[in-house]
């Protein structure tokens, strides 16, 4: 569902033919404002990652933008910001293409219209020109490579795809040979997007595990080098740092591809980790001072689903109705327009899109809405967008209700989400923040599908965890009776009543058993004993019923690494 879509709507699935017949070849019939809503709606719903593109430029990048799309006075009315800039434009015509959509749209002023792409993803290259761009890479690594490791030989250079091993082609990785012993090489070019970039460390701790498995018994794989470039390397850092360095000799370098020349990077001293620790505020005075608008949306929700519905306090100003996961409606409370009075904004609407609730558009409202709790439900149809919508969110909605039968050491009733922020935007994961019994923080990172990436993205918000809860000192304040020093959690008011343990946090993935990625278990054995982790494997029908099927930890590898 998103938000502003016309009443006239098709079932889900059924887009490519609605484009076929009122944006097809010549002589299809002009689109109506609202057959142009829906097909823009319906591609970002399917589209998580889209971006809108102009003259080639990517100009929104949906997984950090906000879009609003829908009919006003006659016209399909497009809106799009971020915190770079805003964009407001009428859409006149929507041709799709193979895997896009070529909006025509209206600008003030313009002697023609001006074009927007809608693409899946921001990667504008060809892969011809995505091609050439890394293997001019692997011959610049070799030759850099070869001059700065005087008496060394660098061989195998590859970017072969290697699926069954994870390996593809955006990264270049060899061997650094000298005698008998060797050093695992991995690189990325400047020309990758920033997903790729900080995703090499994944990687090369898989190329480093695959050289040791099968490398000849006499040639021992001391250790990784891993290749970023210049300016791009505080991710790679940070994770770097909190590796097992018992186990391997890791060395981040940056490459300038301008000038060749290769540096080192220190990564235990990359300064503060970015992050910001909101202070908490109070659940029920935000439900108490928005009720009004959470009515004025519940009246509108069909009798028999209403006890489905999870109200959830986003802020002091801000309430969400939630369905399963998926936020369908929000309630915030700010300043009136031309004037200092506060009033209520509720706004109907699902993903980026967002629309505020009008008497005039109450009846779209109500109609969006049945179709949504029609939809949504754990035997629902598995090809209906709006079943495949934040399956994250929807998982995380059953393991809060399931969290003190699944896991009975944690504390179900002081659950956290996305705290503290990371400024590193959507990581396509979520992250909760509890306590167990000992009081000892635990990050849980939970993913409904396969993430080659899990371990190391859970691994970003478990360091900021840690460093602000070591960041303790002693307050005077009423409400904090502890003399001893305390958290940033604690002077923060999360966690109330609770002296929160010094200890390092836990740390907690959960997916679905048969959705953890096979090499999620090889790169957790490379993060530093200091880190407990566990890895849950749950049951695949977890919308239905949810369950452990498998549990594995850090400590049980310890024991078996003692008795070897």
């Amino acid at each position: 569902m998103r938000a502003g879509a016309s009443k006239d709507r098709s079932e889900p699935g059924t887009l490519p033919q609605r484009q076929e017949s009122v944006a097809g070849g010549p002589g299809a019939q002009a689109a109506s404002p609202a057959q142009l809503v829906e097909m823009v709606a319906a591609y970002l719903a399917a589209h998580p990652a889209a971006a809108f593109l102009e003259d080639g430029r990517v100009l929104f990048d949906m997984r950090t933008a906000r879009c609003s799309v829908e009919e006003s006075h006659g016209r399909c009315l497009l809106q799009l910001w971020s915190e770079e800039r805003n964009l407001v434009r009428s859409v006149v015509d929507v041709k799709p293409r193979a895997q896009s959509l070529r909006l025509a749209t209206r600008k003030m002023g313009a002697a023609r219209p001006p074009f927007l792409e809608l693409v899946p993803t921001s990667e504008r290259r060809t892969p011809t020109t995505r091609d050439k761009a890394r293997r001019n890479y692997q011959r610049l690594l070799e030759r850099v490579l070869a001059r700065h490791y005087l008496g060394a030989k660098v061989d195998g250079l590859r970017t072969a795809m290697d699926l069954e091993h994870s390996f593809g082609p955006a990264y270049v990785r060899g061997r650094l040979l000298k005698g008998t012993a060797a050093d695992a090489v991995i690189g990325v070019g400047a020309a990758e997007s920033a997903a790729v970039i900080d995703g090499v460390l994944t990687l090369g701790i898989l190329w480093l595990d695959y050289c040791r498995q099968h490398a000849d018994a006499r040639r021992h794989f001391g250790g990784l080098k891993v290749v970023v470039p210049a300016g791009a390397w505080r991710t790679s850092a940070e994770r770097m740092a909190w590796l097992n360095h018992a186990a391997a000799n890791f060395e981040l370098l940056t490459l300038d591809e301008r000038s060749e020349e290769l540096a080192p990077i220190d990564f235990r001293d990359t300064g503060n980790l970015d992050s910001r620790l909101v202070h908490a505020f109070s659940p029920a005075a935000a439900l108490d001072r928005l009720k009004a608008g959470i009515d004025r949306i519940l009246a509108l929700v069909p009798d028999a689903a209403r006890e489905r519905i999870e109200i959830r306090p986003r802020s002091a100003t801000e309430v969400s109705l939630i369905l399963h996961g998926l936020e369908f409606a929000c309630v915030h409370h700010g300043t009136a327009a031309h004037s200092f009075a506060r009033e209520d904004e509720v706004t109907f609407g699902a993903g980026p899109g967002e629309t505020p609730l009008t008497p005039e558009n109450e009846d779209l409202c109500r109609e969006l809405l049945r179709r949504l709790f029609l939809s949504r439900h754990a035997d629902g149809a598995h090809t209906d967008p709006l079943f495949r919508m934040a399956p994250e969110r929807w998982l995380e909605s059953r393991l809060r209700t399931a969290l003190p039968e699944m896991l009975p050491e944690l504390r179900g009733d002081l659950v956290y989400n996305q705290v503290p922020a990371l400024s590193t935007g959507d990581r396509g994961m979520l992250d909760l923040l509890t306590l167990d019994r000992n009081a000892r923080l635990v990050v849980l990172e939970l993913k409904a599908n396969e993430d080659l990436h899990l371990p190391l993205q859970a691994l970003d918000y478990w360091m900021r965890v840690r460093a602000l809860n070591a960041d303790r000192h002693a307050v005077a304040q009423p409400a904090i009776r502890s003399a001893e020093p305390v958290s940033a959690f604690t002077r923060s008011g999360y966690f109330p009543g609770v002296e929160v343990s010094a200890l390092p946090p836990r740390l907690i993935l959960a997916a679905p058993a048969l959705r953890v990625h096979p090499a999620n278990e090889p790169v957790l054995r490379y993060l530093s004993p200091q880190i407990e982790w566990e890895l849950l494997g749950l049951t695949e029908h977890w919308r239905r019923e949810l369950k452990i099927v498998f549990r594995k930890r850090s400590r049980d590898d310890c024991a078996r690494a003692d008795r070897t």
